[in-house]
């Protein structure tokens, strides 16, 4: 039993590392521009279709086809930011969310008409393989998935923290009105955040892709687990975003081993739970819409 249970244990920390990477581009959006991006599922729907289809039309991996889904999607970020969200940015809430629910419908329905409802994945060579790590067998697939979810978080962190724009980034999310009086170009920065964020999401789409196959609905799956772990971690925080992710995936994990037809609610009551102790979420202040990205 000790082994079965450690082996659900890797397969949780293996599947949060891809949840945290979806979700991190989504709160990094939200530290910095204060918006809810609904349709971030869809945005990482059309990452497992572009992989899908580079690797049925010219025969790319899926893991070498990740530079061209990012690039993808980094532009369908700056179009939407620019044609979308740009200019709701000043508009109320509620406004804000009828955008972007209205955006991933649109999404959602423009993916029905083009690719049909069917299924579609992909098999490679690295789809079935495992390795041995002693008495636990891992999926090379997960492993892949991990272990570039844990660089691409880390380039992330570096970038924010070394670079100009990270900088720019880290102080619009602070204060957007210091910004502007230090000469930070914050629409420029608003369209660079959202590009970014877009771009994460299309690495987890094509590392989900050799996992998972993609429908057109695959996003709102993935973009509840995205809600939940961003709220869980802390709106705005990039490391309760990571965190938040494993433990998802090892709730998931678990509760997919011992009640496997109710896992999506054992991680809902979990987060209904951890809100109920800390409103804010593990990682996350009072008042966090306004302190920005952390």
């Amino acid at each position: 039993m000790g082994v079965i249970l450690g082996q659900v244990a890797v397969s949780g920390v293996l599947l949060g590392g891809v949840y945290a990477l979806i979700s991190i581009g989504l709160t990094l959006i939200f530290g910095v521009l204060r918006v809810i991006n609904f349709a971030h599922g869809e945005f990482l729907m059309i990452a497992m279709y572009a992989s899908f289809w580079l690797f049925s039309l010219y025969g790319l991996d899926p893991y070498g086809s990740s530079i061209l889904v990012v690039a993808l999607l980094f532009l369908v970020g700056l179009i939407v930011q620019f044609l979308v969200i740009r200019p709701i940015l000043k508009a109320s809430a509620s406004m804000q969310i009828a955008a972007t629910v209205g955006l991933s419908v649109l999404l959602q329905n423009l993916a029905l008409v083009t690719m049909t409802a069917n299924y579609r994945s992909v098999n490679t060579p690295l789809s079935k393989a495992v390795i041995s790590a002693g008495p636990l067998l891992l999926g090379v697939s997960r492993l892949v998935a991990f272990l570039v979810a844990l660089t691409i978080t880390g380039l992330l962190f570096l970038f924010l923290q070394r670079t100009y724009i990270g900088k720019a980034i880290r102080c619009t999310a602070q204060d957007r009105t210091a910004a502007l009086l230090m000469g930070i170009n914050i629409d420029r920065v608003y369209l660079v955040t959202f590009a970014i964020g877009s771009a994460l999401v299309g690495v987890a789409g094509a590392l989900l892709m050799p996992l998972y196959p993609v429908f057109p609905t695959v996003g709102t799956y993935f973009v509840l687990v995205a809600f939940v772990v961003v709220v869980l971690g802390g709106l705005g925080n990039l490391t309760g975003a990571l965190l938040g992710g494993f433990i998802i995936g090892l709730v998931e994990a678990f509760s997919g081993f011992w009640v496997p037809e109710l896992k999506e609610a054992v991680y809902f009551v979990v987060f209904i739970i951890v809100l109920l102790i800390r409103p804010t979420g593990l990682f996350g202040v009072v008042g966090a819409e306004e302190v920005g990205l952390k």
